[in-house]
């Protein structure tokens, strides 16, 4: 099946985070992925590829687990793209309902797990079958097919303050950055979408998150704030006149905040409040 733009309706859900989401308290999260998959016991496939203290974070996800119950968890500490070759890897991937990549370093994802058999078998999951591919801070980062993986919070918008390459290739024309808020990130993302108004910016707060459904319709999860760009309306900039470094002007970014409960269709670029969510939601 494809949207109306030819692209492919993944069967999977996302839920990108925008990392620091609670994991002692209430993990309202954490318990909410849990809740989309409607078996007794769900399944759970943690990646800390992107951690440099892996087990760490595998015990701390371990214990916030437990707490919610009707899981079992099992954690990939994938560290070379030798590993994630390794047969037992993907038998496991094929079995569990959930996916989740851990923070850290979003280019550890995409280096090591770009072009492998691991990463295959997770976007087939996602398009095949009723699963769920989560990811926190640089998780959720990698997921989309361009990846921020460094740029200035602390600059204005300036061209060329902005590093990108390409992620894993999960959900298109969409770029995700995480801890958003806390960080100060707006004009890292705002650079981006216009010089390339093709695609929708998302901006995740900690402790927040976004459901996607078919690979275009979000809700907004969580504690904090979701910041939409779209730029297709933009009338003009001055990002193709100006040399790297120099200040960026632009006119008509369109720019929304969601919080929980609130919704935003990327394919059309429609805002949604509560009520035509759960509409949308219902028919889903």
């Amino acid at each position: 099946m494809e949207n109306k733009n030819g692209t492919l309706v993944p069967k999977g859900l996302l839920v990108a985070v925008g990392g620091n989401e609670d994991k002692d308290h209430d993990l309202i999260i954490l318990r909410k992925i849990v809740s989309l998959i409607k078996t007794q016991t769900v399944n759970i496939e943690i990646i800390t590829t992107a951690s440099e203290i892996p087990e760490e974070v595998g015990k701390m996800y371990s214990r916030s687990f437990d707490k919610i119950g009707n899981t079992s968890v099992q954690f990939m500490h994938i560290k070379t793209r030798e590993q994630a070759e390794e047969k037992q890897y993907i038998e496991r991937l094929k079995k569990c309902s959930v996916v989740f990549f851990t923070g850290g370093d979003q280019l550890r994802i995409s280096s090591i797990l770009g072009g492998t058999l691991f990463l295959d078998t997770i976007l087939k999951k996602y398009y095949t079958e009723d699963c769920i591919i989560a990811g926190t801070s640089a998780g959720a980062a990698a997921m989309s097919q361009t990846m921020i993986f460094d740029g200035e919070s602390a600059e204005a918008l300036i061209k060329g303050s902005v590093k990108v390459t390409a992620g894993i290739g999960l959900v298109q024309n969409v770029i995700i950055d995480s801890h958003f808020i806390k960080r100060g990130r707006f004009s890292r993302l705002m650079e981006l979408i216009t010089s390339s108004p093709g695609h929708i910016g998302i901006g995740l707060g900690e402790d927040t998150g976004i459901i996607i459904r078919n690979g275009y319709l979000i809700e907004a999860i969580g504690n904090g704030l979701v910041v939409i760009f779209n730029g297709k309306h933009i009338k003009h900039s001055n990002i193709s006149s100006i040399n790297n470094g120099k200040a960026i002007a632009v006119e008509n970014m369109h720019v929304h905040v969601l919080v929980d409960g609130y919704g935003y269709d990327i394919l059309n670029g429609i805002f949604l409040q509560p009520l035509n969510l759960k509409e949308l939601l219902n028919a889903y």
